[in-house]
């Protein structure tokens, strides 16, 4: 199946080369193995750019089950978490419309899902923080998610021995 389809209010596009259902599949399969281990290493990054989510348009059921396993594992890498938080930020701000907004739909899913189970990890928060700076307008609700008391002094504690920024490209 190519092309539009739609699944309740968001339209969801497939690519040419590869269908949502051989991506899912690819992804559950990912998921298993990762949980199976309950650590996500470099190579584990690696093989999600290039071999899962390579050309594949991200939809919120992705990132969701994206950040749900950052939760779920016992012990992930930097990469892992970097990769995590340029992706949610590129599929929030810049790839889900309205472009450079988080209305309150957004803003709701996703204080929804940076905030599941026992709260936000660091890498949640991170992702809330860095969606709230690039937005060139954010809803109240994720701008207090993101600003919450400690979270931002925290994230930047957390930043201050990183290098600055960078896109991560396959």
């Amino acid at each position: 199946m190519h092309g539009v389809f739609t699944t309740g209010t968001y339209r969801h596009k497939t690519t040419p080369n590869r269908s949502s259902d051989m991506m899912d599949h690819e992804l559950r399969e990912f998921v298993d193995h990762v949980m199976d281990r309950r650590v996500i290493n470099d190579e584990d990054v690696k093989m999600l750019q290039r071999n899962i989510l390579n050309d594949v348009v991200m939809t919120r059921d992705t990132i969701d089950i994206l950040i749900a396993l950052d939760r779920a594992v016992l012990q992930s890498c930097q990469s892992y978490a970097d990769y995590l938080v340029a992706l949610v930020v590129d599929f929030a701000v810049w790839e889900n419309r309205p472009t450079g907004v988080i209305d309150r739909d957004k803003a709701h899913w996703l204080v929804t899902t940076l905030s599941a189970g026992e709260g936000p990890t660091a890498t949640a928060r991170r992702i809330a923080f860095e969606i709230a700076r690039e937005a060139e307008h954010c809803d109240e609700a994720l701008l207090a998610f993101a600003f919450a008391k400690g979270a931002a002094k925290e994230i930047a504690r957390g930043a201050a021995g990183r290098m600055p920024r960078t896109l991560l490209a396959n």
